[in-house]
């Protein structure tokens, strides 16, 4: 399993991701569709983008009883993405409902990760809104390794938390790290933030990048510049 850039394609129409990619003429970057993209455009955006070749990460985070989580994970595994995620605070009993769905029928099934906690949460966000009285640190480790002891493959955590989570779930368990920023990039809306040449060093798998890539000048050269800092 080699290490990869996935980009963050947050678009809110198919016209506007599908121009966006045409601008990769000679590599085929793995694609993240979020919420916004697959509300707006549909499961058929799956099929289209995979049809240029595309890695895909679905990115809609289900939490819900575990039964509804089974079923809907099995029709997600039928669109044929290569990883799709859960929040880890929906219990082991989803999680393990999660990875039932996505067997059924398929001799091989998607990536499954979860989100321990999105990287737009501080520790004081995390005790005050939502009531968790205890470091952040912490919370994303049990997370992390009730995850693991799930069965999925990873889990969503900030580069900051990934190295911790690799010595507490094994080097064979995934991190996938968004929050990712050019050391000469603007921060936005995320807290727990790195570079993609530090993530390299901290040890996680897959940065995914959105804004860096996505609002560039350059979109390919940015995504170039992430691959050649992260993977090469």
């Amino acid at each position: 399993m080699g290490k990869d850039v996935i980009i963050a394609c947050d678009f809110d129409s198919k016209e506007k991701v599908l121009n966006f990619l045409d601008l990769f003429t000679d590599v085929k970057p793995f694609v993240k569709i979020g919420m916004e993209l697959f509300y707006s455009a549909g499961p058929e955006i799956v099929s289209e983008i995979k049809k240029r070749g595309h890695k895909i990460f679905l990115d809609l985070k289900l939490c819900d009883i575990p039964n509804t989580v089974r079923k809907s994970m099995a029709v997600l595994a039928g669109l044929g993405v290569d990883m799709c995620n859960v929040h880890a605070f929906g219990t082991k009993a989803m999680m393990e409902a999660a990875i039932e769905g996505l067997s059924q029928g398929n001799e091989t099934r998607p990536l499954l990760i979860a989100v321990t906690q999105l990287t737009s949460t501080s520790e004081e966000r995390m005790q005050n809104d939502l009531l968790i009285d205890r470091k952040l640190e912490d919370v994303v480790m049990h997370y992390a390794k009730m995850s693991s002891e799930s069965g999925l493959d990873g889990v969503v955590c900030s580069p900051l938390e990934a190295k911790l989570v690799k010595e507490k779930c094994g080097k064979e368990f995934l991190t996938v790290t968004p929050g990712i920023r050019f050391a000469d990039g603007d921060v936005g809306d995320q807290v727990r933030i790195t570079t993609p040449e530090r993530a390299k060093e901290i040890g996680s798998d897959y940065i995914v990048v959105g804004r860096p890539i996505t609002a560039a000048d350059d979109p390919v050269s940015a995504y170039k510049r992430c691959v050649k800092e992260f993977v090469d």
